[in-house]
């Protein structure tokens, strides 16, 4: 019997895979396919910021060039039926109103976000709308009520009151844009995702989109959060992004290199030199991943993973 899982990777195409991009594309494939659950890969590329057509292909060919492959791929951008879809149902419940806040009024607000950022502190409830095309203004969603009880297959608790931890959720821009939080549920529940594996960076958002399956009535995927790869800026910790892109990579390493390297980094592989795909899915435990976040450094062409406040060479 077929394992009725879907799985998916949706990452923004926001430039080209970066390590981090590597690891979380590697852990949601090794996941699916210990499994044998459908993969599909989702590229997110309707963010309000500029993306490039190469930025598009570009990702696609570095996940082709690590050693991915997807049952299916979709990309959100031709997705704007089900995203409009979304929003009328959501429309139905009477939560949906006009606000006219900007990015400044809510941070003068001074609420912090579980996110990052700060929390919409709720200004414009009373503008209710039903018919969200013709209105003027931004969309959001009134969760003011709202209370999820939730918890990832890791044990890490997403339990929120999300109208008050992350403030209610922008669905639709004044620019005809969808955001992230509405689209994302309309495209996992279109291909029928039922298991999300993610870095616990978006854990956060977690609760938000629970809150809307459940307003839906639709089934609500699990979900598996998992470690991030960091660096140092400055005298802070951030998330490993953009810092060394694969089109470098490819310049330094071939991909079964680079492979073992951010596998033994991670944890979830102990031995020396280049690793298959296949070897790697043949030992794959979620066990065995780091529960811990890792920090690397890029020197001179080489990795280094910091281990009690050393840096430690990891090339082959």
């Amino acid at each position: 019997m077929l394992n009725p899982d879907v799985c998916r990777f949706a990452p923004t195409t926001s430039g080209r895979a970066h390590p981090g991009t590597l690891l979380a594309a590697l852990l949601a494939w090794l996941d699916a396919r210990s499994r044998k659950a459908q993969l599909v890969l989702r590229l997110e590329d309707i963010a309000p910021y500029g993306i490039r057509d190469e930025w598009r292909q570009g990702l696609i060919d570095d996940l082709t060039w690590f050693g991915l492959d997807w049952d299916q791929t979709v990309w959100q951008s031709k997705q704007r039926v089900n995203h409009e879809a979304l929003l009328d149902q959501l429309a139905e419940t009477g939560r949906l109103y006009v606000c006219s806040c900007t990015r400044s009024t809510v941070a003068k607000a001074g609420i912090p976000s579980l996110a990052g950022g700060w929390v919409y502190p709720g200004t414009c409830r009373n503008h209710r709308v039903k018919d969200w095309r013709s209105a003027e203004g931004n969309i959001r969603l009134d969760l003011s009520d709202f209370a999820i009880e939730l918890q990832d297959e890791s044990g890490l608790d997403l339990s929120q009151l999300p109208g008050r931890d992350m403030g209610d959720p922008l669905l639709h821009r004044v620019d005809g844009s969808f955001s992230y939080m509405l689209a994302v549920v309309a495209d996992d529940h279109a291909v029928g995702v039922t298991r999300i594996v993610r870095g616990r960076d978006l854990a956060s958002s977690s609760a938000t989109q629970t809150a809307l399956y459940r307003l839906c009535g639709w089934q609500e995927p699990t979900y598996r959060h998992h470690m991030l790869f960091l660096e140092h800026q400055g005298e802070k910790f951030a998330k490993l992004h953009g810092a060394v892109g694969a089109d470098t990579l490819k310049l330094v390493y071939d991909a079964g290199t680079l492979r073992g390297m951010l596998s033994r980094a991670a944890g979830f592989w102990q031995g020396a030199g280049p690793v298959t795909t296949s070897e790697l899915l043949s030992t794959f435990d979620w066990n065995q991943v780091s529960k811990n976040d890792v920090t690397l450094r890029w020197h001179e062409s080489e990795l280094q993973i910091q281990r009690e406040g050393v840096f430690h060479r990891l090339c082959d």
